[in-house]
């Protein structure tokens, strides 16, 4: 029996690979410090003045107008204690209370009864409004100065002036096209079937509003709020229009007199500055997780 051996394919040599691409990413060690180094530098930037207020607040020395505390001398709560005693910053103080205690409630309802509208009831020249409203977000507030010291000089048609009073730097705030534009984005998702179902029970448009549309925004509601809030407490150019004395001003007016007054050392001008830092952060604190989950959503729905 004759055997046939069948030959065996020879294998041939691969055609020449194409060469390696080169890993372009950064080793992990470098993408870690540059990290790290990028943290540090925010971290400076941000945590640095307040730090150094803080430090002139607690120096027991003399603080040179115009210099950088980074460690108090012979640290002493006195500062802050006098501040804190002192009956004209207290008098400011409690102006700027008033004015945002009273201002970010009626903001917000504002608001809402407006994004409502605008996002829930259709109308002729709705889009006209809409862009009335967002119109008043691209005027500086410098613009808008002197013809509203004028207006609110003489109120038409009452002929009622409301300078010097707490409803010349409260009302001039309610409306704000910023609050206005975050509610009616989050009220356009809502689907308009939960309405129809609603209206089919005998709900009315206040029943509605009330019931079904503020529960599903109150993310947003913390958001605006919190803005709002920053907003209104920040205010320096309308209460410097509307108080014409020195009892009506806000504690940001104060904080530049005090500055100009060569006879209070910059230390009680620091002690109230951190005062004036201090309801903004136990607001954001109390509204934290509104204020997040109304960003996120908003990144998700954007």
């Amino acid at each position: 029996m004759t055997t046939v051996t069948v030959p065996r394919p020879t294998r041939q040599d691969p055609s020449p690979a194409a060469p390696a691409s080169r890993d372009r990413r950064l080793p992990a060690a470098v993408r870690h410090t540059s990290r790290w180094l990028l943290y540090a530098a925010l971290l400076f930037i941000f945590v640095t003045p307040l730090w150094s207020i803080a430090a002139a607040a607690l120096s027991g020395t003399t603080v040179a107008p115009g210099s950088f505390v980074i460690f108090p001398e012979e640290m002493t709560l006195r500062n802050i204690i006098d501040t804190w005693g002192s009956e004209r910053i207290a008098r400011y103080f409690l102006n700027s209370l008033v004015v945002v205690g009273l201002g970010v409630p009626l903001q917000t309802a504002v608001s809402a009864f407006a994004a409502y509208a605008l996002a829930r009831k259709r109308f002729r020249g709705g889009a006209i409004v809409l862009l009335l409203i967002m119109a008043t977000m691209m005027m500086p507030e410098e613009v808008i100065a002197i013809p509203l010291y004028l207006v609110l000089s003489d109120l038409p048609p009452f002929g009622v002036s409301l300078l010097n009073t707490y409803p010349g730097m409260i009302l001039p705030l309610v409306g704000w096209a910023f609050s206005i534009f975050v509610l009616m984005k989050f009220m356009q998702e809502i689907p308009r079937e939960m309405e129809e179902a609603a209206r089919v029970d005998g709900a009315g448009d206040f029943t509605l509003f009330w019931r079904i549309i503020i529960p599903c925004v109150k993310p947003a509601l913390g958001v605006v709020t919190v803005f709002g809030f920053l907003m209104i407490w920040d205010q320096y150019l309308l209460p410097l229009i509307v108080a014409q004395d020195t009892e009506m001003f806000t504690l940001q007016i104060a904080l530049l007199n005090l500055r100009q007054d060569d006879m209070i050392p910059l230390g009680i001008v620091m002690s109230a500055a951190l005062l004036a830092l201090l309801p903004s952060v136990i607001v954001y604190l109390l509204l934290q997780r509104y204020f997040q989950t109304g960003i996120t959503s908003g990144a998700v729905k954007g």
